[in-house]
């Protein structure tokens, strides 16, 4: 391909400002991420924004390399067609290829009462007016958070480390994800916080209303605030710009994360399906995702065919409050081993995989160049720079 290339991101979470990165290291290459919101959220640490510990947020000029271009705006559909992104706030982006990077949000629980009632801790939008309610309620009033997967165990511990009088509702199990070992320790931190525990096959929620949670044995709990953690969701986007999708409305893609039908179009991060081989949605994945998919889109500008994803895992490290946290490690295929840490090394382990995190897309952002020049480059498309293919709505 001759020329500069132009690279849309769509998304900017761990998998898109990864990606955006490294494809801004290469001379000829021209990259605009699109986001809705003007700073990256540290989502592995929403649970903490919640009690106040962290404010799970960074400046983008901080892990967003300053060749990248950020526009504040939301992608509302994909042409692939036309090669063109069509945005919430009137304009268009023009791309020779896509970084389909929309990340996942809360799951419609299907449970009466729950979208209207119950709070979510998936989103920084979700985690902050949950952080609102809770202020809003008496210190002493009872709290339920339903689901037992990491968003439910750390976000149970942290209210509960904090004074809350919490109860989990699990369904089936405490940890599914976790190895029957490693559920031992978390049961008994849990436990030594205060925490009421729920589980078996029927601690399952069939009703939320605005005071209380109803199971499926017919018990009622009573609940000033509930938190739904269970399960998660894909944005539409793909979905509704004609792209091929599995039944969850995520991306179909290659071994190569390349989208079936489009070579333009490749994917990172929870958004994204490989049939063949499936993934954990988890930012875990999506910091191995995003630099992948950058890999396939250079290997195509460079006239190459480009290699299969190898993902390796290390395990889940949860934080079960700010003193004791598991890490549960697992083979690099991510089933889970007999293998884990708790404790204040549990929770040492978790701490150092987060700024690990942060601090590698720092990294990359000062690869992708200067951040002096990041200020100029951010912006709602009422300025468009001329070196990006930028059209009016309907052009």
């Amino acid at each position: 391909m001759n020329g500069n290339v132009e690279v849309v991101v769509v998304g900017g979470g761990y998998g898109g400002v990864t990606a955006a990165n490294s494809l801004a290291r290469r001379d000829g290459v021209s990259v605009t991420l699109v986001n809705p919101r003007p700073t990256f959220v540290e989502r592995i640490r929403l649970h903490q924004l919640v009690t106040g510990s962290d404010d799970a947020v960074q400046e983008f000029a901080e892990v967003l390399g300053g060749n990248v271009r950020l526009v504040v705006d939301t992608a509302t559909r994909i042409d692939a067609a036309e090669r063109r992104v069509s945005l919430a706030g009137g304009g268009t982006l023009s791309y020779d290829y896509l970084v389909y990077a929309v990340g996942s949000g809360a799951a419609d629980p299907g449970v009466p009462g729950a979208s209207e009632f119950a709070h979510s801790v998936s989103d920084l939008e979700g985690a902050e007016r949950l952080r609102s309610a809770l202020a809003a309620a008496p210190a002493s009033a009872p709290v339920t958070v339903v689901g037992a997967g990491p968003t439910g165990l750390e976000t149970a511990a942290e209210l509960a480390e904090a004074g809350r009088e919490v109860t989990l509702v699990c369904g089936d199990v405490l940890g599914p994800s976790l190895h029957a070992r490693g559920r031992g320790p978390v049961a008994r931190r849990l436990a030594r916080l205060g925490v009421s525990v729920m589980e078996g096959p029927r601690a399952r929620v069939t009703e939320v209303t605005q005071d209380a949670v109803r199971l499926d044995d017919g018990r009622e709990l009573t609940s000033a605030v509930t938190i739904w953690t269970a399960g998660f969701r894909v944005p539409d986007l793909a979905a509704r710009s004609g792209l091929r999708t599995d039944t969850e409305g995520r991306l179909v893609t290659d071994a190569a994360l390349t989208s079936l039908g489009d070579v333009r179009i490749v994917a990172a991060g929870d958004a994204a399906v490989m049939t063949d081989r499936p993934f954990r949605m988890s930012c875990q994945a999506a910091v191995q995702l995003g630099p992948a998919a950058a890999a396939t889109i250079l290997r195509r500008i460079a006239g190459k065919s480009p290699a299969p994803v190898r993902m390796y895992f290390a395990g889940q490290c949860l934080s079960l409050g700010r003193n004791e946290g598991v890490t549960q490690f697992s083979y690099p295929n991510d089933r889970v081993n007999a293998l884990h840490i708790s404790g204040r090394s549990g929770a040492g382990v978790k701490e150092i995989a987060c700024r690990f995190t942060l601090n590698k897309l720092v990294s990359g952002a000062r690869k992708a160049g200067s951040r002096a020049s990041h200020g100029d480059s951010t912006d709602r498309l009422e300025s468009p720079q001329s070196e990006h293919r930028t059209t009016p709505s309907g052009s």
